[in-house]
């Protein structure tokens, strides 16, 4: 076991599962990385390397975005849901961390503490914040990027290593172009995450989706308004708890390894193949955003080049790595190996390893709910039944029940086995929303 040595803070750890057994002629190599962080210790995987690190003084900075455009005074329980959920989310602020309020229209403005600065949590800073809310009304028209453009500009100012913000918003962006908002989310990408959440049945999945997974946060969809203070408090304790920012997995290959894929698997699917930035000679680092106490799962396929039989080689190193403050030679947290092994054997070189082959199917469940709903909302009842049913049927195969159950609201189900679905005749919107905004979460591998 291979160690890092950082003095104290949460331990790092990568465990690497794979088949790295290929016929004569084979060259495709895949791999399911585990990477967990843990303060109660060392991990306990087979060949993983581990090393605690300390992260930036623990220092957090949280800004909220709340969309205060016209729609959200229809119902207005909109409106009054968001101050709420915005007040219990500024109590749930440990004292110390850095945090402001931003009211989004077709224009940013700031509503707490104003002055283009954060203000430190503490109770008078709470209280001033929760009166400042009282004052939120809605009009105006949805321009996403102004907010996030407000945000990055306020985070600036700090020096807080954990940057994070929390996006509502129950409308489509009307008011800017698309280009305009992807400009904004390529600007803000890298100095600080975001959750976003949609309110309501009148906001577009994609957008909600799109901004969460460029800026590495979480998405999803309160249809009742009732419910934002309760999501709002558990994104926010879940912010509180992250400790280490910036982590990057950089793989490093061989000459002749070609990269096929990097994807996250787990806790939801997310390609981060086109995010890759040079770090050397054929090395790249991947973003995975900020860690707490947790463990996430990715895919890594890698091609190599043809060997002959009883030959083996290093296909790729997995290191997890985060940047120095200072602008120095990055700290490795974290080490994995990835392997290519030649073998006559056919049982080992056909034995499909059980994570590789879940994740693959998990994968495969997320983008047949996108292309059935997608086909529904097209009039093509044939694709769209077709790509449900085999959704249907890799989520009962999985054990992945949330996504079963959320899928029986949209057709009904003859045959969970052989995926023989009907599509129903009528299906309330939030419950589409619901299954479209959920559909990259996954269940984790039974060990």
């Amino acid at each position: 076991m291979a160690n890092f040595s950082k003095p104290t803070g949460p331990q790092f750890s990568v465990d690497v599962y794979q088949n790295e057994y290929l016929p004569e002629g084979g060259r495709d190599v895949n791999a399911i990385v585990t990477v967990t962080a843990s303060g109660a210790g060392p991990g306990t995987g087979t060949g993983t390397s581990v090393a605690p690190v300390t992260p930036g003084g623990g220092s957090a900075a949280v800004v909220l975005m709340l969309d205060c455009s016209g729609s959200m005074d229809y119902p207005a329980t909109k409106m009054r849901g968001a101050r709420e959920a915005a007040a219990a989310a500024i109590d749930t602020l440990r004292d110390g961390t850095a945090f402001a309020v931003v009211a989004g229209t077709h224009l940013a403005r700031e509503v707490y503490p104003g002055g283009r600065r954060l203000a430190v949590a503490d109770a008078r800073t709470r209280a001033q914040a929760k009166d400042a809310l009282r004052g939120l009304s809605a009009g105006g028209g949805t321009a996403i990027g102004t907010w996030l453009r407000l945000a990055a500009g306020l985070f600036a100012t700090s020096d807080a290593s954990i940057r994070h913000g929390i996006l509502l918003t129950d409308g489509r962006n009307e008011h800017e172009s698309p280009e305009d908002l992807r400009a904004a989310l390529d600007d803000c990408a890298g100095r600080f995450t975001c959750d976003a959440r949609g309110v309501g049945t009148d906001w577009e999945v994609k957008e909600v989706t799109g901004i969460a997974s460029a800026l590495l946060g979480t998405a999803d969809i309160v249809a009742n308004p009732a419910g934002l203070a309760q999501d709002f408090t558990t994104m926010m304790e879940h912010a509180m708890d992250k400790e280490v920012a910036d982590v990057a997995l950089r793989l490093w290959t061989p000459v002749g390894v070609e990269i096929g894929f990097v994807k996250q698997v787990a806790p939801t699917v997310d390609d981060l193949t086109g995010r890759r930035t040079e770090a050397g000679p054929r090395a790249g680092d991947y973003p995975t955003g900020s860690w707490g106490d947790e463990s996430r799962d990715y895919h890594v396929s890698v091609r190599v080049p043809e060997a002959a039989i009883g030959q083996e080689m290093l296909a790729a190193r997995v290191s997890l790595i985060v940047p120095d403050p200072a602008g120095g030679t990055p700290t490795t947290l974290s080490q994995g190996l990835v392997r290519a092994v030649w073998t006559d054997d056919m049982a080992m070189s056909t034995s499909i390893n059980p994570q590789v082959a879940h994740y693959t199917g998990q994968a495969e469940l997320a983008d047949a709910i996108q292309e059935g709903l997608d086909a529904r909302k097209s009039g093509d009842r044939d694709g769209a039944t077709a790509k449900l049913g085999r959704a249907v049927q890799l989520a009962a195969a999985s054990g992945n029940a949330d996504t079963a159950k959320l899928l029986s609201k949209v057709v009904d189900v003859v045959d969970a086995a052989t995926g023989t679905v009907r599509l129903k005749a009528k299906v309330a919107e939030a419950d589409e929303m619901t299954l479209e905004t959920r559909s990259t979460k996954t269940v984790r591998v039974k060990k």
